[in-house]
């Protein structure tokens, strides 16, 4: 199996044994990160820092200026990593050391964003704004995150891009100290947390025959137990539906899937239009269950896969949460890459990655993806270049 690991340019900048501390991984590619989030990240084998502290999301190269002239929406540069162009300086040397590069974008995360246009963000049935949510139904917001996939995924060497957050983000989000967790949500209450109630989503809303008012207090109804109670951990369409009613549940369902079926077939077209070749590759980091949110959006497999080249799949966990993610897209045409956590301080196994990567090829996968390899300690590396090496033997 074809394995890749993600990377941030900062784990090699400045750091000449990176490359080749990669390649000597087994890996046959880096998925370099392009446009990120922002985020707190340990470097603990590069020889001059430990601590990298992006303070908001960013572009790790520099933006193209005549692209973005006069536009209220545009991306942000970083200011963190040394150089100019730090994407390039690390793709330069991971492709020295014979490693394939693919972009990686992450799109609709960003809290500068929501903070300094406030109008782009996400709006909850209670009129709480989520500034790290941009709304996707918003034309502006569109627009912007269209623009922003064709410019950072094709960047100078890279074979191909993932697209991360390529569709609804919401209620859940890795926020610095976050206080969230005092009230259990599972992913129904969580979708419900997650319906946008900005002006464009309400005329969406009323597009399916619903009147936006009367969802929003249907919505605070279907959630005032949870408050009152100890939350809710209960998961899958037939919760949201139990919550909500079928109705409106599969109103609003009807509605979002549009709008972000939307934003991938343009995002993957305006990659496509930019690449220097038909060989150009387009994954997007999913998840079957078309109502998740997040960094995995919710697809429909048959859609997203007659729309992109494939797919990146969480797969860390039981092998019942492989069968879950993998099996809806299993037997279709395209890439199935199966996206390991190796870093045992962020919940990963790395010593099961032999086996697990193994179970996800019975079902269909066909590569591996593997998070991350700056983050991960020295006893997490080598055990995934003994299982890399297990595999390539077995």
């Amino acid at each position: 199996m074809k394995a890749s690991a993600f990377l941030y340019p900062w784990d090699v900048v400045g750091d000449p044994d990176a490359a080749g501390r990669l390649a000597a991984l087994g890996v046959q590619q880096v998925t370099l990160a392009s446009a990120y989030h922002s985020t707190r990240a340990l470097t603990p084998r590069h020889p001059a820092r430990r601590i990298v502290t992006a303070e908001h999301a960013a572009v790790l190269y520099p933006p193209d200026a005549t692209r973005w002239k006069g536009r209220e929406l545009s991306p942000y540069p970083q200011s963190w990593v040394p150089g100019d162009d730090p994407y390039a300086e690390a793709a330069d040397a991971l492709e020295g050391a014979g490693l394939q590069v693919h972009s990686w974008v992450v799109l609709a995360h960003n809290s500068r964003l929501g903070a300094e246009h406030p109008e782009t963000s996400v709006v909850n049935a209670y009129g709480d704004r989520y500034p790290w949510a941009p709304c996707i139904a918003r034309p502006a917001v569109r627009a912007y995150l269209v623009d922003l996939a064709a410019e950072a995924a094709v960047r100078p060497g890279a074979a191909g891009t993932e697209l991360e957050s390529c569709g609804w983000y919401g209620f859940a989000h890795l926020h610095a100290h976050d206080k969230t967790a005092g009230v259990g949500l599972g992913d129904a209450a969580q979708y419900l947390m997650s319906l946008c109630f900005c002006a464009a989503c309400r005329a969406g809303y009323a597009s399916e025959g619903l009147d936006p008012g009367e969802l929003g207090a249907a919505v605070r109804r279907a959630l005032e137990p949870v408050w009152a109670g100890q939350g809710s951990t209960d998961s899958g369409w037939p919760a949201v539906a139990k919550l909500l009613g079928d109705d409106l549940a599969d109103a609003t369902l009807r509605w979002r899937t549009q709008v972000a079926r939307g934003l991938q077939e343009a995002a993957v077209a305006a990659v496509r239009a930019a690449a220097p070749g038909p060989g150009f590759q387009v994954l997007l980091h999913a998840d079957p269950s078309p109502y998740r949110t997040g960094a995995n959006v919710g697809t429909d497999p048959a859609h997203i896969l007659s729309t992109a080249d494939g797919v990146v799949l969480p797969c860390t966990g039981p092998d019942a949460a492989r069968e879950a993610v993998l099996g809806p897209y299993a037997g279709r045409s395209g890439v199935l890459a199966a996206n390991f956590n190796v870093v045992t301080g962020m919940g990963g196994s790395p010593g099961t990655l032999a086996r697990d990567a193994a179970h996800a090829a019975s079902l269909g996968a066909g590569e591996l993806r593997l998070y991350h390899a700056g983050l991960a300690s020295g006893p997490d590396l080598r055990a995934v270049t003994d299982a890399l090496s297990a595999l390539r033997e077995g």
